[in-house]
């Protein structure tokens, strides 16, 4: 089943979720109209390579338009109408930027992946229920709301301003005309009504100077409180999303969001800065005793500068954290010379400011001192994102470490490197309407590391900070890690599966692993787990640790048995004692897939059996690694096994998929090709040899009190049964079972 019809299957609840990041960056339409091909393309790694998403970008195009020619055929004017004005938003949006829709398409696959699992989960985490707290989405309303009124009332209050000219405009007419009368005119009865006249409209312009310096100090506190509460919050929020996204959680939304209520306060606050000078316009050509511009225009102009520079100054994030395009799924963990992207956004669009702002990257140092290689000056534009938002993109960044003086590479010790934080720093600077604002940001924590095997512990590290702080720049953090939830972390868990692998951890599946880190009956509720137990210290008996342990299968499932894991016929987290609980009132072949507890990356299957006496019995093969994997499928291995029993007759004892799936419906259409379809070898051979073939076979004896060792079950290669039957006895296997020769 495609993932999106698994998708349209998911409650009402989970359904909204799904609706909320489909728009006109990506129709759903397009979607759904087009989900096999859509998800048979690689848009992750599309999203770091261009000229692959530029091709990718083409075919897009031409299957839209292979819909269009079918939707003419069958005269659906409302399809063929969206469909034109969707292909033509694609490629305008696109054509200049085609990475662009890759990472889209990517983050949408990702997002209905983790929506997915979310659903399979019996609750939601304690994570993604802060995310999704109603109280925030309240908030944003209020924001958005707020913002909205802000920028009415400066509107309004503009009117004020140009009734203030006009009114002051006609006093000043009126004066002079009087000004200009002889003396004896001056004197006349009509002359000193017109002066009463006067003396009213100097009222009025007194009255109607204090209304609008009033409004508009009114603007700017309600800009002030706004900017101090519900905006700081909601950019806080926004930037613990991210966090939270970069590490496997939720897609984070909400900056377009953002952007639009910053630069609408910019507006806002730009507008109020001119009334302010219009006001010191209006004061050089008239002002008198006890006039409000004078006293109160001076502190208003100083607050509007004071929150204009905040504004600027908050505005100014990284939109997409420091990621290698090597590792999509791995940000903030950075290789030396090699090249990483980060990305900028300055959430006030003016297009004022289009190509005016040259940003500046540098590294923070920690112990080591690094440089970066490459561009590190570029110019902010709106013409590189869809949106038309004023970001800058750096694609071409490589960290250099800078060598100490008597030249050695500093302390490369597994620990030290990956729990070293850098963070990379941004400057530039506003020159907007007599303005000039220095702005700063940095990204978050990254690690550098010099060797790729490094990479798991440097992305424990990221996990890790991300999950237990929110500070975003507390670089000596592991000087003393705190502790996490082990609630918390085990969600943060499935997420590494969901986002890498495509299908999170359900209950049962996380409860073994807590088990694993905290021993058997653990209640982890509020359990607090140390770093050193996460990622440091061995497991009991065992030569590795259980972060390295969890990435080896990480790896195994990604390379090797990935759509077997998504389909969700691997329950991979189970002990030796559950699986036994599990299998023993199953029906005989009925089997289990599980990770080893004991190999690294290695996966095994159990499948129970019933002696002649009644007794129930189980059998495990020794665990297929990625060696093995990688010479023989894993679904073709289920198909083709074989164990020969002492009888000598070589059989397949895999039934059923637990609990009670025929083998063939549940891994049928993951089969490489079908037994009667391997080749067999030719009569006479490659000249000058005997025709041989490689056949590893496992053997179970009957006698149940001879114990099986894990070398009794060795696999059978896949594949060559078949010639197995044609060209050996029984007794040649049964010779080569018992021969102590290898099989060099």
């Amino acid at each position: 089943m495609s993932q999106w019809s698994q998708v349209q299957q998911l409650e009402i609840k989970f359904l909204e979720q799904v609706d909320q990041f489909y728009d006109d960056n990506f129709p759903m339409e397009i979607r759904h109209l087009l989900a096999q091909w859509i998800e048979s393309q690689d848009w992750e790694a599309a999203s770091n390579n261009e000229a692959m998403a530029t091709i990718l970008l083409q075919n897009l195009l031409i299957q839209v338009d292979d819909q269009l020619d079918k939707v003419s055929q069958e005269k659906n004017l409302l399809l063929i109408h969206n469909l034109k004005r969707t292909r033509k938003l694609l490629q305008g949006k696109y054509q200049g930027n085609p990475m662009h829709i890759a990472v889209i398409i990517s983050n949408c696959l990702r997002e209905e992946r983790r929506i997915l699992a979310a659903a399979s989960m019996p609750v939601q985490g304690p994570l993604e229920k802060s995310l999704q707290n109603s109280v925030v989405s309240e908030r944003q309303r209020n924001v958005e709301h707020k913002v909205s009124a802000i920028k009415t009332s400066a509107q309004m209050t503009d009117q004020d301003v140009k009734y203030l000219e006009d009114l002051q405009e006609e006093f000043d007419f009126r004066y002079k005309t009087i000004q200009s009368l002889e003396q004896n005119d001056k004197n006349s009865a009509l002359i000193k009504q017109e002066m009463l006249a006067l003396q009213a409209m100097l009222n009025t312009l007194d009255y109607k100077r204090k209304e609008v310096l009033s409004k508009i100090g009114r603007v700017i506190h309600e800009i002030d409180m706004l900017m101090s509460n519900m905006l700081t919050e909601e950019l806080l929020d926004w930037k613990r999303r991210q966090q939270i996204a970069c590490i496997g959680g939720p897609l984070h939304g909400g900056l377009d969001q953002l952007q639009n209520c910053f630069t609408l306060l910019a507006e806002s606050l730009f507008q109020v800065r001119r009334q302010l000078e219009k006001l010191d316009e209006l004061l050089t050509r008239l002002t008198y005793d006890g006039d409000p511009i004078p006293v109160q225009r001076p502190q208003l102009l100083e607050k509007v500068n004071f929150l204009l520079y905040n504004l600027f100054r908050n505005s100014f994030v990284v939109e997409r954290q420091p990621c290698m395009p090597t590792h999509p799924q791995r940000p903030m963990v950075l290789k030396t010379l090699i090249q990483f992207t980060v990305k900028l956004r300055l959430l006030i669009k003016l297009p004022e400011l289009n190509y005016q702002i040259r940003v500046k990257c540098n590294v923070l140092h920690s112990n080591r001192r690094f440089v970066l290689c490459g561009t590190h000056v570029k110019a902010m534009n709106m013409d590189e994102s869809a949106n038309g938002s004023l970001s800058v993109e750096f694609r071409h960044l490589q960290p250099k470490e800078m060598k100490s003086s008597a030249g050695s590479k500093g302390n490369e010790g597994p620990h030290m490197v990956t729990e070293e934080l850098h963070s990379i720093s941004f400057e530039t600077q506003v020159c907007l309407y007599g303005l000039t604002i220095n702005l700063e940001t940095s990204s978050l924590p990254v690690v550098m590391i010099s060797n790729v095997s490094q990479l798991p512990n440097a992305w424990a590290s990221i996990i890790w900070y991300n999950l237990s702080t929110n500070d975003p720049q507390n670089l000596s953090f592991f000087n003393n890690p705190p502790a996490a939830t082990l609630s918390q972390l085990l969600e943060v868990l499935s997420w590494q599966f969901s986002s890498y692998v495509g299908r999170g951890l359900n209950s049962e599946q996380l409860n073994m692993l807590a088990e694993k880190l905290m021993g058997q009956q653990v209640s982890y509720s509020d359990y607090q787990l140390s770093w050193a137990k996460f990622c440091k210290e061995h497991l009991p008996g065992k030569s590795f640790t259980f972060w390295v342990w969890l990435e080896a299968i990480l790896d195994l499932i990604k390379k090797h048995i990935l759509p077997l894991w998504i389909d969700g016929y691997v329950m991979g987290f189970v002990s030796k004692e559950k699986e036994r609980i599990l299998l023993k009132d199953k029906t005989p072949g009925t089997f289990l897939l599980r990770f080893s507890e004991s190999n690294l990356g290695g996966i095994t299957f159990t499948w129970v059996d019933q002696l002649e006496n009644g007794e129930v019995t189980f059998h495990s093969v020794e665990p297929y690694n990625k060696g093995r994997l990688a010479a023989l499928p894993f679904a073709d291995i289920l198909r083709d096994y074989k164990v020969i029993m002492a009888d000598n007759v070589p059989e397949n004892p895999l039934k059923y998929l637990y609990p009670d799936i025929p083998k063939d419906k549940a891994f049928g259409k993951h089969y490489s090709c079908q037994p009667n379809e391997v080749s067999k070898p030719s009569d006479g051979g490659v000249k000058g040899y005997v025709p041989s073939v490689f056949i590893p076979v496992s053997k179970i004896l009957n006698d149940s009190t001879e114990p099986h060792s894990p070398s009794d079950l060795l696999p059978m290669s896949p594949s060559v049964y078949a010639v197995l039957r044609e060209h050996l006895s029984p007794t040649a296997i049964e010779t080569a079972l018992s021969s102590p020769y290898s099989t060099d």
